[in-house]
């Protein structure tokens, strides 16, 4: 009988795949603070859009009620969003917070 024969690996180690983890570079991968700041941005540029499309409607220059409308609701729900993501973010902290050490 002959005996069994190892399985070469196919891939090699985990340890060869990964790359280093080192500090992190914010200026080149942007970053959450990076992130949540575009996102504020958006949120308000909406929110300043729909400010001049009830101001057209108001004015007169407008007439057109539906897009006013859609305005407002896209300017609420990105208003809902960013409060959601504020009470997350405060809730996260308090949590943190509350951590002995």
């Amino acid at each position: 009988m002959t005996p069994i024969q190892g399985i070469s690996p196919i891939l090699p180690p985990i340890a060869d795949r990964i790359a280093p983890v080192g500090p992190a570079d914010s200026s080149a991968s942007g970053g959450f603070l990076d992130s949540l700041k575009n996102a504020i941005g958006k949120a308000n540029d909406v929110q300043l859009q729909a400010n001049q499309a009830v101001d057209a409607l108001v004015t007169g220059q407008s007439s057109d009620l539906h897009t006013t409308m859609v305005a407002l609701q896209q300017a609420d729900a990105s208003f809902q969003l960013m409060m959601q993501i504020r009470n997350k973010l405060v809730t996260a902290y308090e949590e943190i917070q509350r951590m002995q050490v």
